[in-house]
């Protein structure tokens, strides 16, 4: 009975002696430790802000050689079908009808900006992002990435306003 009793007094100890002690280990990795606040004021929401692609501004012309466009009622079919050529062929790559692509979607376009704006940032892409702050918010908005200056002419650039007219 003596070696009984002695091995279950070494056997309670050697268990207090292995869980004692509140040791805490250090983890690996990165661990952050937060304190609630005790704020009575309630945090308010960031105020929503419309992305750039989406802001309508009817009254900004833009920076640039363009100062008055006069649109006809009608459609001029003839400058809109060569404004689509003109279209495909120098801003198809960046710009999709439909969908937001490298650059904004043409489509509805003359419903958010002036025809002046179209066709100053279709002819000085680089003057109006540096100076103009609708473009400037569009840049950052399509991750930086600028409009290539086309070298386009103002004939040009007027039949792909007409064109963005049939979108």
């Amino acid at each position: 009975m003596k070696i009984i009793f002695k091995t279950a007094v070494i056997l309670c100890s050697a268990l207090v002696i292995s869980c004692g002690g509140k040791e805490e280990k250090k983890k690996e990795g990165f661990s952050v430790d937060r304190a609630k606040t005790t704020s009575e004021k309630p945090v308010a929401a960031p105020a929503e802000t419309k992305k750039a692609s989406e802001t309508i501004d009817l009254t900004n012309k833009g920076v640039g050689s363009i100062t008055s466009v006069t649109l006809a009622p009608e459609v001029d079919q003839a400058m809109a079908k060569k404004g689509e050529e003109i279209y495909n062929q120098m801003c198809l790559a960046c710009h999709k009808v439909g969908k937001k692509f490298i650059g904004p979607a043409p489509d509805g376009v003359l419903e958010r900006r002036t025809p002046e704006w179209v066709m100053n940032m279709i002819l000085h892409p680089e003057i109006m992002v540096r100076e103009d702050p609708l473009a400037e918010a569009l840049l950052k908005e399509f991750n930086g990435a600028p409009m290539a200056n086309q070298g386009l002419t103002e004939d040009q650039a007027r039949a792909i306003l007409e064109y963005f007219r049939t979108l």
